[in-house]
């Protein structure tokens, strides 16, 4: 691709990690002229569908031009923005699929929403080039899409999604390099939570297991900080009272601090039902924590098996209970090959190719 190529760049639900890893792009290949248009991660349901017109309401002009590549998130609708805009769709096209809607675990006591998984679909078969973080994400997505065809009542083309597997690629969000390494000593027997505060990363499990060390008498510290919403599980409500002499640091922090915190923190905990990548476990690790992580979804393709646990609440316990007792702890693992610096190699040949 010949210098100053332009490229548009697209996210429809612009959250904090998409929108990283999309200024990640524009920072690590500046010889490309970038055009970047985004969408507030708000209203999710009116975004996954609607995004083509917020996106012709905000950016018509810009839309109208010619470029020579596309990337889009999962969330955008691209077959429609190319069918709106027939400029775009001779374009080359690739789709990025940090998560997919066919694997996202719906909120308790909610109808399955056909829109979502149409949207991730129709953008999939539209793509030149799909590309999924993690080989789990890309599994879990072509056995839904095919569960899913298998609803339908008559015209399902099965081989016609057979033939889109051969577009796919497995390529991680890159982290951001840390250059010094962090030098800060590590509390004793702190545990990290860094996740978003919802359903989906199980909570409860979580200050289950916690409950668990409390009643048997281990002096832990928590440092529990990731994104939160207006509305968050009633669980941490909970937790903050019932664990308020264990906590060194509670709720959303500046990148700064929330930084700061990962560099102190001796563990990191997941017990998520859902995780395509795990970027908070692997941010903390980077940062020399210690990861006690399930043996399931995404991370056994990341971490070594010495670090996953089988089980349920008690189980964790357990595990959380030997490492802090253990005369010799756990290294954390080097997550350096996970780094911009590492994959810019083959982010580089995506584009370019």
């Amino acid at each position: 691709m010949p210098t100053r190529s332009k490229i548009l760049l697209l996210s429809a639900y612009n959250t904090p990690s998409h929108n990283s890893w999309c200024n990640g792009l524009i920072e690590n290949f500046p010889e490309y002229n970038w055009e970047y248009l985004q969408l507030t991660p708000r209203f999710f349901s009116w975004r996954i569908r609607g995004n083509p017109l917020s996106f012709i309401h905000t950016n018509e002009e810009k839309l109208t031009q010619d470029y020579n590549l596309i990337i889009a998130t999962s969330m955008v609708d691209l077959a429609t923005i190319c069918g709106l805009f027939p400029n775009l769709a001779r374009c080359r096209k690739i789709v990025y699929f940090h998560e997919n809607q066919f694997a996202y675990p719906q909120p308790p006591n909610t109808p399955m929403r056909l829109e979502p998984l149409m949207v991730n679909l129709y953008s999939a078969l539209a793509a030149d080039k799909i590309v999924f973080n993690t080989e789990f994400n890309r599994q879990s997505f072509f056995s839904g899409v095919f569960a899913f065809l298998n609803k339908m009542p008559d015209h399902t083309p099965v081989s016609f999604i057979e033939s889109t597997q051969e577009k796919c690629q497995v390529l991680p969000v890159p982290l951001q390099s840390i250059t010094p390494k962090p030098q800060i000593e590590k509390i004793p027997n702190s545990i990290i939570w860094n996740h978003r505060w919802e359903y989906d990363k199980n909570p409860e499990q979580f200050f289950a297991a916690l409950s668990l060390l409390k009643n048997r008498n281990l002096n832990f510290k928590l440092i529990i900080v990731g994104q939160q919403f207006r509305s968050t599980p009633d669980i941490f409500t909970k937790a903050k009272e019932k664990f308020a002499e264990n906590i060194l640091c509670w709720g959303e922090q500046t990148r700064e601090d929330y930084k700061s915190w990962l560099a102190k923190g001796e563990f990191v905990i997941s017990t998520a039902i859902h995780e395509f990548q795990g970027l908070a476990v692997m941010e903390a690790v980077q940062h020399g924590a210690i990861p006690i992580i399930p043996n399931r979804l995404s991370y056994p393709e990341i971490f070594p098996p010495e670090f996953l646990y089988d089980g349920d609440e008690v189980q964790i316990a357990n595990h959380i209970e030997q490492l802090f007792a253990a005369k010799h702890k756990p290294v954390a693992p080097d997550m350096d090959r996970y780094t911009w610096d590492t994959l810019r190699g083959e982010y580089l040949q995506l584009i370019e190719k």
